[in-house]
């Protein structure tokens, strides 16, 4: 098999989600944490290549350097194609990154015109008249207009995307994605003839996905969210068989969240109804120079090691304010990356083989801590949060990195009970 397509995602969970749907697609699929070098190994044999960065909330000048540097790595891997991955939520500020991001890697890849779509109707995120919907709420009347980092509280796209580019931005409508491919590609010339560089698309179905990526596969850089390049990926030959690295069978398993979401609390309230054991992080006390890390590992040693066990620094919105206002929103950010990516080493140095992490920083920090600079995607716990498989220094690791909006309230308890190709 030859490279498909690549893509740059600006967050670590929202490259796995992209992979993952990549894999749905029928693509065999590999994923790169951070900016890649000469030195970075893939799995054989891959149809499309992820590159997940952490892109989101840095200086858009980072951004773009970081995103660019991606994008020529991939093409010296031989991918055609670039696909730019945000967030289905549009997190971004109105400075950024979304826009700079984009224009910087059609610059680079000489392309005139990009179609925008960060609709993923599996997660309930759809687009219509140019409007980001959550479920049945507007993005700017969901829980995302809390967002920690990025808080969302405008839900036109259009508006949103104008406010980062200084280049024009138009809408494919509803009824005009209804009409099918040739009624998308027509509406694209004309957008781009118009002096329109980027074109967002409505879509409420995965169908309406499906048309759109058929209709992207000529364009070299496409932007969106997981859904979009599901749709692109179909549209694609068939490629081979995904068989996904074998399943550790020993060790234990354990859940590391940061995410501060609200399905992310749900599904730490959920493992904790269970009756399963779970340790809460004091932030505030390890910025004060306490052993917080020794204090968890301590307890993690007491806990029952046939039982997966949570260890999660995630707060209620009212909880992480007042965090905030006393450490600064980046000095507690920072707090939590640093205690969750070193109890990560700790536990899988302490023969934890099955690790699930709550959270696109979080998922970060584990990442890096491990050394883990690429893995292969294999099947989906839930949509868009797909165990993924990589060799440590200590063994084989089953690891899954789940966005905080993403998987069902037992998620926790679920995929750290049964092998997912029992699961199914």
């Amino acid at each position: 098999m030859t490279l498909r397509i690549g893509c740059t995602a600006d967050d670590f969970t929202g490259g796995t989600d992209v992979a993952a749907a990549f894999r749905r697609a029928g693509l065999r699929t590999a994923l790169v944490f951070g900016p890649p070098d000469d030195t970075t190994a893939l799995p054989a044999d891959c149809d499309a290549v992820v590159v997940a960065l952490k892109s989101r909330s840095t200086p858009a000048d980072e951004a773009v350097t970081d995103s660019l540097a991606a994008q020529r790595w991939l093409w010296t891997k031989g991918a055609a194609q670039i696909y730019f991955k945000y967030c289905s939520t549009f997190d971004s500020t109105p400075h950024g990154n979304i826009g700079p991001v984009t224009d910087a890697l059609m610059d680079a890849a000489g392309a005139a015109v990009t179609l925008h779509c960060p609709a993923s109707p599996p997660n309930g995120r759809t687009v219509y008249q140019g409007h980001l919907f959550v479920h049945d709420q507007l993005l700017s009347d969901s829980p995302l207009r809390h967002h920690p980092l990025n808080p969302m509280t405008d839900s036109a796209l259009v508006r949103l995307l104008s406010a980062q580019t200084s280049h024009r931005v138009g809408l494919i409508d509803w009824s005009t994605v209804r009409r099918g491919v040739e009624a998308v590609l027509e509406a694209v010339v004309a957008h781009q003839q118009a002096g329109v560089r980027h074109v967002v698309a409505d879509a409420l179905t995965d169908d309406d996905l499906a048309v759109l990526g058929a209709a992207t596969l000529e364009l070299p850089l496409v932007a969106g969210a997981a859904g979009l390049a599901e749709g692109l990926g179909h549209a694609y030959p068939t490629a081979g068989p995904t068989a996904a690295e074998p399943w550790p069978r020993e060790g234990r398993a354990a859940v590391l969240a940061g995410s501060c979401s609200a399905r992310t609390l749900e599904q730490i309230a959920q493992f904790y109804a269970a009756g399963l054991p779970s340790l809460h992080l004091d932030v505030l006390a390890a910025a004060t120079g306490r052993d917080v890390t020794g204090e968890a590992l301590a307890w993690y040693e007491d806990q029952d090691p046939d039982l997966p066990v949570l260890i999660y620094a995630s707060a209620s919105p009212e909880e992480l304010a007042a965090v905030q206002a006393q450490l600064g929103v980046a000095e507690a950010a920072a707090q939590v990356e640093e205690l969750l990516g070193a109890l990560a080493s700790h536990l899988v140095e302490r023969g934890v083989r099955r690790l699930l992490v709550a959270g696109g920083e979080t998922s970060g920090a584990v990442t890096t801590a491990l050394g883990i600079r690429a893995v292969l995607v294999g099947e989906e716990a839930d949509p868009g949060v797909p165990w993924t498989y990589a060799t440590t220094k200590n063994g084989d690791l089953a690891l899954m990195l789940k966005s905080g909006n993403f998987g069902a309230p037992d998620l926790f308890t679920r995929a750290l009970a049964t092998p997912p190709e029992e699961g199914k």
